[in-house]
Parts: structure tokens; sequence; C-alpha cells
């Protein structure tokens, strides 16, 4: 998912520096996918700080929970007021709330962002739901809408959808009925195969 949005917004435009904590894996990206790109890489959390524009804008990639806590805890002390922390994870929408009002204690703005569309969509234009710290939106929006998926208008799949865990709560609220959605065919297809004995290509059609 890192990866591919990062390359997504080197084709708009967008300079990225990449960080991962296995730094092997930083090279073995810019070696790569991401050769001849402007992308760039650093081996270090402060180096990639340094490289970074003001107010600078992180977004993160990690497995939610704690992780996500223990590394927003190495990042802070890097940062100067009005630099701008983005989830892009699954956080639980209650803990965005929470990291949003500790961090805007400190002077950063927090965003929780939902990402919706894989890997691919990642790639290519996935649909995001950034909520949290508003001042963070005027320095994000011309990224976020410019890497989103679009319909058919040209309109951007992204707009600002509330304060503190709101981004996050949009999100889970989007997994529910997409999971409900793939329960339903999975039990259509049950109940064609197994009680009315149907062939698979009776039921494609």
């Amino acid at each position: 998912m890192g990866q591919n949005l990062i390359l997504n917004m080197n084709d708009h435009g967008f300079v990225v520096c990449a960080f991962n904590r296995t730094v092997s894996k930083v090279d073995d990206f810019l070696a790569n996918e991401a050769k001849g790109t402007k992308v760039v890489g650093a081996q270090s959390l402060k180096e990639m700080v340094s490289k970074l524009k003001k107010p600078r804008r992180i977004i993160l990639l990690v497995k939610a929970g704690q992780a996500v806590d223990d590394f927003i805890e190495k990042l802070v002390p890097l940062l100067d007021t009005g630099d701008i922390i983005i989830d892009g994870g699954n956080s639980e929408y209650r803990d965005t709330t929470r990291r949003c009002r500790d961090l805007k204690a400190k002077g950063i703005l927090f965003v929780g962002s939902g990402v919706s569309g894989g890997e691919e969509g990642a790639r290519y234009g996935p649909s995001l739901m950034p909520g949290g710290n508003k001042e963070a939106w005027p320095h994000i929006k011309t990224i976020f809408q410019g890497i989103a998926a679009k319909v058919g208008t040209g309109e951007p799949c992204c707009d600002w959808v509330g304060d503190e865990g709101a981004g996050h709560f949009v999100k889970m609220v989007h997994n529910g009925i997409e999971y409900g959605d793939m329960q339903l065919i999975c039990e259509a297809y049950h109940l064609m195969k197994d009680v009315l004995g149907m062939a698979q290509d009776e039921m494609a059609q």
C-alpha cells in the first residue's frame, strides 16, 4: 500500500521521501519500483524529517493499535509546531480522536484517513476519507484530491469528512457495508448451489 501510494503521488507531480524501519526495503524500492522517479529515500526518521518542506506532511501506513502510538512517539520530538501527521491505516476511530487531541496540545496537526481500494486503488486512485484537525486540510487537500479516484464528472473521491476520529469512523462504516455485501453474495451463491442445485454457469448468469 505504502509503495503504491508513493508511486501514485509521484505520478501526480508530488516529490515523496520514503522511509521504512527496515532500511533495506527502502533501498530495494528505490532500485526497482521507484527507479527513474523523483522519489527519494531516507535511512532514518531524522533524515526523512530533514528532507521535508514545512509544514511537514507525514503519512503513516502502520498496523493499527500500539504500533501507531509507538511510531508517533518516536516522530514527534523531530517535528515542529504546525507539522502534520496522517494515519492512513485502519485505526479505531476512538484512538484517532485521542491522538488528535494529544497531538494538538503539542502543536502537531493530526489526520486520520480511511483509504479504500486496496493495493491497486492506492496505485491508481483510492477513495480517501480524511478527518481530524481541520487546520491540516488546506495543506493536504491538493495531494489527497489529486491522487484520489475520480467519478465520471472528474470529481475526486475525497473530501474532508469531519473532526477528530471522523475519517476512521467513516471508513469503519464503509467496511461494514462492504463486508455485509460480500456476505450477502456468499450466502446467495450458497443457496443457489446447495439448495437449488444450480451449476456454476447458471449462477454466473
